[in-house]
């Protein structure tokens, strides 16, 4: 493993431990100090990003068999840095219920947009074709009704003309 790593790891390390000590530490204050507690905080979230993208750097330049290894560390590192911020939204709240709600609403926002509009296009396409094709089969049923009506007609003059005949 890179040297160059394992210092960025250390340090991001020791940064993470010291937000969730600041982020206890911040729901338990009020006023004033819960706002200096959670501006260093955010330096501190920052930082973390940080050395999270200069750990990406260095990872994708190691060789494959080291890389694979490192990137999915960096995975972890993520998903815990997404956590902590969770736990900053909710420090930061003022009071629980604000901060369950606004962890409802903001849960998959961008990506449920994005995916609606996607799916809303999919679903027009999809009905228009369905009445297309229910307008396809309306026309055959007509079709056949009337194909069946001379049929049914050609059949009464064959037996009419049969009946006439000696």
């Amino acid at each position: 493993m890179s040297e160059v790593f394992e210092g960025y790891e250390r340090q991001y390390c020791e940064i993470s431990a010291a937000l969730s000590r600041k982020c206890a530490a911040a729901s338990a204050l009020d006023g004033e100090k819960k706002k200096q507690k959670l501006s260093e905080i955010q330096a501190d979230v920052q930082e973390s990003e940080s050395l999270i993208r200069r750990m990406d750097l260095e990872a994708r330049s190691l060789p494959p068999t080291v890389k694979a290894g490192l990137l999915s560390k960096l995975r972890q590192y993520k998903s815990d840095l997404n956590n902590i911020k969770s736990e900053i939204k909710k420090a930061s709240a003022p009071n629980a219920q604000q901060a369950t709600r606004e962890e409802l609403l903001d849960s998959g926002m961008p990506d449920t947009l994005g995916a609606s509009s996607d799916q809303r296009g999919r679903l027009m396409m999809t009905s228009e074709r369905l009445n297309q094709s229910s307008d396809r089969i309306r026309e055959s049923q007509i079709t056949a009704l009337d194909t069946e009506e001379i049929g049914v007609s050609i059949l009464q003059n064959l037996h009419n003309q049969r009946q006439q005949q000696p």
